[in-house]
């Protein structure tokens, strides 16, 4: 072969077997890169949507909180007397003032008895001597607290010896009565009590799977019927379980009765009858009120309590109401406690009802 072409197809070899390195040493590069980036990507990804779920549910939590106090829940209820201050400020109380504290009070849906308490008692202090705006609310704080007065609000677990006690929560659509039992289930599980739910309302299949989440994260028993069983049938049965597993507490959800509804408070009336057989005991009959509705909620309060025999309230959605007044307008009138209050959507702010805190901080300066 002539040396020269030798030389040539040589040099071509070399050449064309740089550049085969050179395209795979980019690709291997690329390919390296391609890797880092996913593997970046990836990492980044984890970094922005794994932690997403807690922060989401931290920031959930966390606004729980804030909204979980009666300042916060009442801040709605009390802006109207707070209006009163801007208006009036700190001197002597005129007429006017009175007429808008009447109103005022009638729009907190305190009742009408209760307005009429207060604004008689602001009348014999005013009689007397010159008194501020300040001073007539702490008139009306104090008149709320002898209305509220020193009923019992603990919530009743006895029993006569080998009877199960039971929860009855009654109350009309859409007032939160499934998640309170689920919410009242997990506090009895905290404390170390054996909890049986009853799924009562066998007329809404979504009322019972909720119930079942709560009793699956609560680590309570559920007994649920039929979709359209006799719901007394489902109580009693939920009552024999925990006679069976030495339970020490049944909680039962039902359907949300509309109070004007003869036949489904007559029913009503059949499933409080049935868990009080033996080895039922009813201990409490507790009637879940959404705060929104104001006074329709004491047209509820009033026939509840005529059909089953009401121990007790739970207020729900009092952070979401301009009407918390209605807590005095239901002891006033029905003389019925209020044991409980709802003042946040957390399993924590389901709270216990402390009268000397409401009145003090309804009529409080602080916003």
């Amino acid at each position: 072969m002539n040396p020269y072409i030798l030389i040539i197809v040589v040099l071509l070899g070399l050449l064309v077997g740089a550049g085969i390195a050179l395209s795979l040493r980019r690709r291997s590069s690329v390919a390296s890169s391609g890797a880092g980036v996913l593997e970046a990507d990836g990492k980044g990804a984890s970094e922005l949507l794994e932690p997403a779920e807690p922060k989401i549910q931290e920031a959930a939590e966390e606004s729980a909180r804030e909204v979980a106090s009666l300042p916060a829940a009442l801040k709605p209820t009390k802006s109207a007397f707070g209006a009163l201050r801007e208006r009036f400020g700190s001197g002597p109380i005129t007429q006017e003032a009175l007429e808008l504290l009447e109103a005022s009070l009638l729009r907190a849906d305190v009742g009408l008895a209760t307005t009429q308490r207060i604004l008689a008692a602001a009348a014999e202090r005013i009689a007397t001597r010159s008194a501020s705006l300040d001073e007539v609310l702490a008139t009306a704080q104090a008149v709320v607290l002898e209305v509220l007065g020193d009923r019992d609000r603990s919530l009743s677990s006895s029993a006569p010896e080998g009877l199960i006690p039971v929860w009855l929560m009654v109350g009309v659509n859409g007032v939160g009565k499934t998640t309170t039992s689920g919410k009242l289930a997990a506090g009895a599980v905290a404390q170390g009590k054996s909890v049986v739910l009853a799924a009562g309302d066998t007329f809404r299949a979504a009322a019972a799977d909720q119930l079942a989440l709560w009793a699956e994260r609560t680590g309570a028993e559920l007994v649920r019927g039929a979709e359209g069983a006799d719901p007394s049938s489902t109580v009693f049965d939920a009552v024999a379980r925990a006679k069976a597993r030495s339970a020490d507490l049944v909680i039962a959800d039902t359907a949300g009765r509309l109070h004007t509804k003869v036949n489904l408070v007559e029913e009503l009336r059949k499933i409080r009858r049935v868990a009080d057989r033996e080895p039922g005991h009813v201990a409490e009959v507790l009637l879940v009120l959404d705060a929104t509705t104001g006074q329709n909620g004491l047209v509820q309060a009033a026939q509840f309590t005529e059909a089953v025999g009401v121990t007790g309230v739970v207020l729900t959605k009092l952070d979401g109401a301009a009407k918390g007044g209605i807590v005095v307008a239901i002891e006033e009138q029905l003389g019925i406690a209020v044991k409980l209050v709802g003042l946040g959507e957390g399993l924590e702010d389901l709270q216990p009802f402390d009268p000397a805190d409401f009145a003090r901080e309804l009529f409080s300066s602080s916003s």
